[in-house]
């Protein structure tokens, strides 16, 4: 049984209160750059809940997101600048099409397997990433978007306070959106097509459209991701959304914990935070990236996740061990 599908002891929900209170408190508290990073931390948290499912919960190596989450960020910013309706609406019209191309890539992903599937979704990242940079009549190239501040009617989310409860509302949704595929039918066949495709069919689950499925919700997490990006960000610039960012999620979630909701998340917060210690040097983010996947590759391959989950095994043990010897 993974990690995502163990029923959350008191504990589990003693800190997710505790996150809910410093989360609630912090507005009053703290400045605005920390705000700033918290709301990032929520958007590297959908792109890392994202990723969970299509490699940790269906086990399809794929290397897109951050294409995706470039599509949703270009798609939200542009309807944005041109019609300036409600947020929500532009988030989802760039979940939308994350997802449409999603669906692509899945039909495409059924022939693939293993490196070559990675291979190929790391060409489209390539390929879109030239897109963002080439399409200057509309993406303005090099030189960067500039996005106008999101909005709900008359009200305009001009700054990093005004957008951070909507930032949370949403992070809050996909992570319960999460949860809630993973304990659901779909999400014993997201498994059962990671374990073995042949096993999985053997069990009467269609393969072809469990893996397009998982192609398509994860897209559209990151999707929803970069329009939660324009929320409280003016300034876009394809660099940002290459290889490095790729590799940046793809460590949050191999890290973290595959095939674990609290891994990804864990991940999220973590290797964010990490990613505004090294801001100041880029040139070293993907060695340092690469390095700490490795190690963790050779020495804890289930993530930070298995700490804890080792953790309760023990306290059980023990606690079975105290029962025997007063029986």
């Amino acid at each position: 049984m993974s990690a995502s599908t163990v029923s959350s002891p008191w504990w589990d929900r003693a800190v997710l209160l505790g996150m809910a209170v410093v989360l609630a408190v912090l507005p009053f508290t703290t400045s605005g750059y920390v705000l700033y990073v918290v709301n990032l931390l929520m958007v590297f948290s959908v792109l890392a809940l994202g990723m969970h499912l299509v490699i940790g919960e269906t086990g399809q190596f794929a290397l897109s997101h951050a294409a995706f989450f470039g599509i949703g960020i270009y798609t939200a910013g542009l309807i944005n600048n041109q019609w300036q309706p409600p947020f929500f609406v532009s988030i989802l019209a760039g979940a939308v099409l994350s997802a449409a191309l999603g669906w692509v890539i899945g039909l495409l992903a059924l022939r693939m397997r293993d490196i070559y599937l990675a291979l190929a979704t790391f060409a489209f990242g390539e390929a879109m990433q030239w897109v963002f940079l080439n399409w200057e009549s509309v993406t303005k190239g090099s030189n960067g978007l500039q996005m106008k501040p999101a909005s709900l009617g008359s009200y305009q989310l001009m700054n990093d306070l005004q957008a951070y409860p909507f930032v949370i509302a949403i992070a809050a949704l996909m992570l319960w959106l999460t949860v809630a595929l993973s304990r659901s039918r779909l999400g014993s066949s997201f498994r059962a097509v990671r374990e073995s495709d042949v096993a999985a069919v053997a069990m009467g689950v269609n393969t072809r459209t469990v893996k397009v499925t998982a192609f398509v919700l994860s897209a559209a997490f990151a999707g929803v991701a970069g329009g939660m990006y324009t929320l409280f960000t003016s300034f876009i610039h394809p660099e940002s959304l290459g290889f490095q960012t790729t590799i940046l999620i793809l460590t949050m979630v191999v890290v973290g914990g595959l095939g674990s909701v609290r891994g990804a998340v864990a991940g999220a917060i973590v290797f964010g935070l990490a990613s505004e210690l090294l801001r100041q040097a880029p040139s070293y983010q993907e060695i340092i990236y690469g390095g700490i996947l490795m190690l963790f590759m050779m020495f804890l391959p289930k993530g930070m996740a298995s700490l804890f989950t080792a953790r309760r095994k023990s306290q059980r043990a023990s606690s079975v061990n105290v029962a025997e010897k007063h029986a």
